[in-house]
């Protein structure tokens, strides 16, 4: 088993009493042993609830072997296409594992018409859902969940034998799902859901899906006792001295091959646990091993390199297994939050988005009037300009030397795989990182940060109108109203906090596409 965190010779010198820190302040086995006090007094009565994931991870076993016999029973039925209705670390984690792996596990962790409509294309009669949420309040996943129920009894399949749920126990979901007989896994309700890479919420719908979840926590319980301890050499406590530099408040994730989709997943878990309090880390995934923020030298960047190759070009080089990913990059989140002062466990301004949104909702008001009307378009502005060109120039004026842009895409994000290379365009012509979010699934991950962390963002909002509108069923708005109201409610909250935002709406992808080259060649 490889679990090693290498650090560029001069980059580890000006890491200064970081990593002693940790050490001196016998963090790692604190935190081993369940203590609730790192973080603070204020962030004491949240983080005593939330530190059930520094269990031997090994104890997930017979879960394991539970959900491996109901993959067989599913399969002597026909069932062999499963798909998870998650939003955050109910579906981020579950993902990396079924790409890792090979195998396919649909997810849907969005409200565009376009998106649900694709995914309840498939074949129903060998299809089942798991539906994962803490609570069971989420909209997202209860409004996936609701018009998979009705497409099931389309059919003539009894959605109670193809609805799984992953819940916390005794959560109004779980005793819901219980009592109208659906299969029902409870998770470890003293585990966040960024943190539940490990837990029944990572672990029953990847296994479903065919992902050798044993051999995972394998890995993970050989990496467990090294990152615990309190030592200099102890791989989560020098990522962690990493990722709190003061000088770089940014990290660049160049991917890993053998593990597509970790930078996803480490962006929500540590833009999350961090941004908040006007400080934090933004990480931002990548899929060039030389990513524009890489090659332009940024002083306020820190490269992450996730393959373990580039050392040579990379301040921090991580060798790792899945297994042991998760678990490095879950206690290297929780020392950093030590470091920046922060409580890595709550998320106050995800829930001032999703309270946004419900207002809205509970309204219905229009919108304000545009900016700017054309064929292809309509334009809300970030400040008094009356142009798309206008716009663009006001929003790159505002980067500056310490911004970053996040561009922010509600369409069918199954659709706009080619968006990775639009990111990294914005990225060269700007001179400055890009985040790459798809709505609302960012709302779960970076949208904590956009709101709470380093107030230097400037954010270009995206909205792809929908071929055709989709009814949620039971629900009193259809798809396309709730993620508009999800757009318009993250940019009211963003405004408010005095971020500048640069609205969207445009009739096709390939509109987007176009307009999106466009601003590239004028920044």
């Amino acid at each position: 088993m490889t679990l090693r965190v290498h650090l560029e010779s001069s980059f580890r010198s000006s890491l200064g009493d970081a990593v002693g820190t940790l050490v001196s302040k016998n963090v790692p086995s604190r935190l081993a042993a369940g203590d609730a006090t790192l973080w603070g007094v204020d962030a004491e009565p949240e983080a005593s609830i939330r530190v059930g994931w520094v269990a031997d991870p090994s104890l997930m076993r017979p879960l394991v072997d539970d959900v491996e016999e109901l993959r067989r029973a599913f399969a002597a039925e026909g069932v062999t296409r499963f798909v998870l209705c998650g939003m955050g670390g109910s579906s981020l984690a579950p993902e990396v594992m079924a790409s890792s792996a090979g195998v396919q596990l649909e997810i849907v962790d969005s409200t565009h018409p376009d998106h649900v409509t694709q995914a309840l294309s498939g074949d129903l009669r060998s299809t089942a859902v798991i539906v994962s949420s803490k609570s069971g309040t989420t909209v997202e996943t209860a409004a996936a969940r609701a018009a998979f129920a009705e497409a099931f009894q389309g059919v003539g399949i009894d959605p109670t034998s193809r609805i799984l749920i992953v819940t916390d126990p005794d959560s109004p979901l779980h005793k819901e799902a219980a009592g109208n007989g659906h299969r029902v896994f409870t998770a470890d309700p003293h585990v966040g859901g960024r943190f539940s890479a490990l837990t029944a919420f990572g672990l029953v719908p990847a296994t479903l899906a065919g992902v050798d979840t044993a051999a995972l926590l394998s890995d993970a319980h050989n990496a467990w006792s090294a990152l615990r301890q309190d030592s200099e050499e102890n791989p989560a406590v020098l990522l962690a001295a990493s990722l709190s530099t003061p000088s770089r408040d940014i990290a660049v994730l160049t991917p890993s091959e053998s593990l597509p989709g970790l930078g996803d997943w480490i962006e929500q878990l540590v833009a999350e646990s961090t941004g908040k309090d006007g400080i934090g880390v933004l990480p931002v995934a990548t899929s060039s091993a030389t990513p524009p923020e890489a090659t332009n030298a940024l002083d306020d960047v820190v490269i992450v390199d996730l393959s373990g190759d580039r050392q040579d070009v990379s301040h921090v080089s991580i060798e790792a297994t899945l297994g042991g990913s998760f678990l490095l990059w879950e206690y290297a989140t929780a020392y950093a939050g030590v470091l920046l002062g922060v409580n890595p466990f709550d998320q106050p301004d995800v829930e001032s988005a999703k309270t946004a949104t419900r207002s809205l909702l509970e309204a219905m008001p229009s919108r304000q009037d545009p900016s700017e009307v054309s064929e292809k378009y309509t334009l809300w502005a970030p400040d008094d300009s009356t142009t798309l060109a206008d716009s663009w120039s006001y929003l790159h004026a505002q980067l500056g030397d310490s911004g970053y842009l996040a561009l922010q895409v509600y369409g069918n994000r199954l659709e706009l795989s080619d968006f990775v290379q639009v990111r990294e365009h914005l990225a060269a012509a700007t001179g400055r990182p890009v985040t790459l979010g798809f709505g609302p699934r960012f709302l779960h991950s970076t949208g904590q940060f956009h709101k709470g962390g380093t107030p230097d963002g400037v954010f270009l909002q995206l909205e792809i109108e929908p071929r055709r509108g989709r009814d949620i069923p039971g629900f009193p708005y259809s798809f396309a109203t709730l993620i508009d109201a999800q757009s318009w409610g993250d940019r009211q909250v963003l405004t408010e906090r005095g971020r500048p935002v640069l609205t969207l709406r445009v009739d096709s992808a390939e509109t987007a596409r176009t307009l999106l080259s466009t601003l590239k060649e004028s920044a």
